[in-house]
């Protein structure tokens, strides 16, 4: 950040008195607006029909051509479960019921946190968007483990058949130090 959002002045990158962290702070008297960058919050759903997972290859970047869930950033004005539906729907055209809250992740050295929903696919209309190359029900032994596009991704859909093995889904809680699998294709 170069210049103050509230005035145009320049700001500073400091630790301003009464606070514990550095922060960028308009340099203009007048104004001194301490500027607070806080945690992008990403939700989406791990939508389920029958013993099968529906995914989606990703059409825009990061991650470009692999596959992931649906989810995305979610906006100002809505719940994480609404933002859960809006990105399924906006990458997957998918019509779901969510079930519970599965997995959150924190990954603080890239300030995010995920909310991933177990959600039930209402019926099998869905296809691809803008956002997505192409929309698939895959069952664990079809998922392209190799072209997953992230680590949360990966840790959800393993999470999920072996949950499903067992028919019992509890909340998965991790803090990660990645969101890109190593090693993967791009």
């Amino acid at each position: 950040m170069k210049f103050c959002s509230s005035c145009g002045s320049t700001v500073t990158f400091h630790i301003p008195e009464g606070d514990n962290r550095d922060r960028f702070v308009c340099s203009d008297n007048n104004c001194g607006v301490i500027h607070y960058e806080n945690p992008r919050i990403i939700t989406g759903c791990l939508p389920t029909y029958q013993d099968k997972v529906l995914l989606c290859k990703r059409a825009i970047e990061p991650r470009y051509g692999l596959w992931t869930i649906p989810a995305g950033f979610m906006e100002n004005g809505e719940t994480t479960e609404q933002g859960a539906l809006r990105e399924s729907w906006e990458e997957a055209y998918a019509n779901l019921k969510i079930d519970k809250l599965y997995a959150l992740y924190n990954l603080p050295h890239i300030n995010q946190v995920y909310f991933i929903y177990k959600a039930e696919l209402l019926d099998t209309s869905f296809k691809s968007s803008s956002e997505s190359l192409e929309v698939a029900l895959f069952s664990e032994e079809d998922i392209p483990w190799e072209e997953l596009a992230f680590t949360v991704v990966e840790k959800t859909l393993k999470r999920y058949f072996d949950d499903h093995k067992k028919q019992n889904f509890p909340l998965h809680m991790e803090d990660l130090d990645r969101a890109v699998r190593p090693g993967s294709v791009r």
